[in-house]
């Protein structure tokens, strides 16, 4: 029997077809047009104003934080069960990642927490709406605002997901989507930054290109390079595939429901498994994820015998070596990484496939009982 794997990126035949005509058109490959007619897309679809394809969603988050003046000595709350990129692009301009706890209801950023973690060092905090999910946004924003920080929005798992109907990684000063292989839309690698003001997109954009305001190519004059920045550009390669990826986003986030709606159905009455409560009026699950009370790692390997792929969560990112001087009480990030499973969760899959991950999974614990 075909092995299902726990995610695979869906390639089709009009990104082939669109790679080969720009191929022969003659494209540069680097960014340009269709570069920016990505950045349309994604721009239009959200409801932003201003959109920047950058290299990767680590650094998109590296970007958002430099163009906000945030750097060496200051501080971003940033949620300690997330994948540890969050922190990461923080680390990289210097600025300390101070990780604060979850919800165990929502796996996101316990605002309560975050709060008690102000200090006059903060300077933003990063909302990361962990597979479509959310706080709170209102909440949020009031603290953000009341303690004068920038909110930078991790939306890297949600593209196709909104709160009362505004898309999420569009409430803070900036958002960023991941573009990655596995998530809904793909381009290989690469990430989106949006924004709806007019300022900070220009200094996101300068800074994605050397900090270059004119081009030499372009104008006939020198290049002149009016703040530091770096090569973070895209290139219109991952582009060409990214519009054809964005052209099928309505029916994959339609899919994407319809699945967690089937899993959640067939695996109802197992009371090692539980769902985290979702709702699929506005969340597109990502992932197809369940927090599996009792024996994970051997349903997981059980799974794997029977050609059938799973991964953990994520693990809480104090216990991770970079960041072992971490010190805290992170109750419900360690109890999702220890009992969190991610299910087979590609957008291809059919029902018949889903059905026999369930089977297998009652297997299990019919078994084991």
């Amino acid at each position: 029997m075909e092995r299902i794997n726990q995610m695979e990126p869906w390639i089709g035949e009009e990104e082939k077809r669109a790679m080969m005509e720009y191929l022969d058109s003659g494209g540069w490959l680097t960014e340009f047009k269709r570069t920016r007619e990505f950045e349309q897309s994604v721009a239009n679809y959200v409801g932003s104003k201003y959109a920047s394809a950058v290299n990767n969603g680590t650094v998109s988050l590296t970007i958002a934080a430099m163009a906000l003046g945030i750097g060496r000595g200051d501080e971003v709350i940033v949620p300690d069960y997330t994948m540890i990129a969050s922190a990461n692009s923080m680390v990289l301009i210097g600025a300390e990642p101070v990780l604060v706890d979850i919800d165990r209801e929502n796996l996101c950023l316990d605002l309560d927490l975050a709060e008690e973690a102000i200090t006059p060092k903060t300077k933003a905090i990063m909302f990361v709406s962990i597979n479509g999910r959310y706080v709170d946004m209102e909440r949020l924003l009031s603290m953000a605002h009341r303690h004068n920080l920038f909110l930078i929005e991790d939306a890297a798992q949600s593209l196709g997901s909104r709160c009362q109907g505004k898309h999420l990684g569009t409430f803070g000063e900036v958002g960023s989507f991941s573009f990655s292989t596995p998530k809904i839309v793909t381009t290989g690698q690469g990430g989106v930054l949006v924004t709806d003001d007019e300022q900070l997109h220009r200094r996101i954009s300068l800074i994605k290109d050397f900090g270059r305001s004119r081009s030499g190519r372009s104008t006939g004059a020198a290049d002149f390079h009016e703040i530091l920045g770096f090569n973070f550009k895209f290139t219109d390669m991952q582009a060409v595939i990214g519009i054809e990826q964005m052209k099928k986003i309505d029916w994959r986030v339609k899919r994407k429901k319809e699945m967690y709606e089937l899993y959640h159905d067939l695996l109802q009455g197992i009371r090692e498994v539980n769902f985290i409560e979702t709702d699929l009026d506005d969340t597109a699950p990502w992932l197809i994820d369940i927090i599996v009370e009792r024996k994970r790692d051997e349903l997981a390997s059980f799974l794997d015998q029977r050609g059938i792929g799973t991964r953990p969560f994520y693990p809480s990112i104090h216990t991770q070596p970079p960041y072992s001087s971490v010190e805290g009480d992170f109750e419900n990030s360690e109890y999702v990484s220890h009992t969190g499973l991610w299910l087979p969760s590609s957008t291809f899959l059919t029902n018949d496939d889903i059905e026999r991950v369930c089977t297998e999974i009652r297997n299990f614990f019919d078994r084991e009982s």
